[in-house]
């Protein structure tokens, strides 16, 4: 590739990804927080894509991040990469080790538990299995805003006083949070219920290394159709 933008082969950084993906967002994010220059690959078949097959030929999944020629999987890890390898802009991760292990332990209860209840939520086969995808959700809703206090310590983020780990854990899924709320008619983040995650979502959307990477709504509603095809997008 030789010296393309004035940086190095061994220093090049590519991300392939999709532009739905609330995980491909989690690393658009890390990369800005981090002023770190990438090009960005959209990948429109990411099963067949030549690409994702060579990179991440085990889960065959979005994003990637290939850092010079060494290829960074699933997004998780590929945020703590970022925030271990580009020590530009504030840390990612807590430098406690405590406070960083209960980042990773709630980034991994959002991903298997909120980011699978909006799903459930979403494919529910009748009334009662939707009501019991709702109850989970509303459970991680009241969870994270408790985290959040605790966290936050009265600042404007789950990192202080600025983005952290939990932030782009969770801020990646308040894209499919909202086209789920425009469906079924409920608000999960509310002003009343979850004041602080409410005040810390306008907060999140507004950041510089946030807005111009967040899907919009309206493209996510329309994706959302195609994809679930279910009772509640019609």
């Amino acid at each position: 590739m030789g010296l393309m933008n004035g940086v190095n082969d061994d220093e090049y950084v590519r991300l392939l990804g999709a532009w739905p993906s609330p995980f491909v967002l989690r690393t658009r994010i890390a990369l800005n927080l981090k002023r770190v220059p990438y090009e960005y690959l959209e990948e429109e078949d990411t099963l067949n894509s030549e690409s994702v097959l060579n990179y991440n030929p085990v889960h065959k999944q979005i994003p990637i991040l290939i850092h010079g020629n060494k290829p960074i999987r699933e997004s998780l890890n590929i945020v703590m990469y970022v925030d271990e390898t580009w020590l530009s802009g504030p840390p990612i991760l807590p430098s406690d080790p405590f406070d960083r292990a209960v980042a990773r332990f709630w980034d991994v209860y959002i991903d298997e538990h909120c980011f699978t209840s909006i799903n459930g939520v979403a494919v529910a086969k009748d009334e009662e299995e939707r009501k019991t995808a709702v109850a989970k959700l509303e459970l991680c809703m009241a969870l994270l805003e408790e985290t959040f206090q605790e966290c936050s310590k009265g600042r404007g983020f789950f990192g202080g006083d600025h983005i952290g780990f939990i932030d782009i854990g969770f801020g990646s899924m308040l894209g499919p949070l909202k086209v789920l709320e425009k469906f079924i008619g409920l608000k999960f983040i509310h002003p009343e219920s979850t004041p602080g995650l409410f005040h810390w979502a306008d907060r999140f959307y507004a950041h510089e290394a946030v807005k111009p990477v967040m899907p919009d709504i309206e493209k996510l509603v329309e994706f959302a159709r195609l994809k679930f095809n279910t009772s509640i997008f019609k």
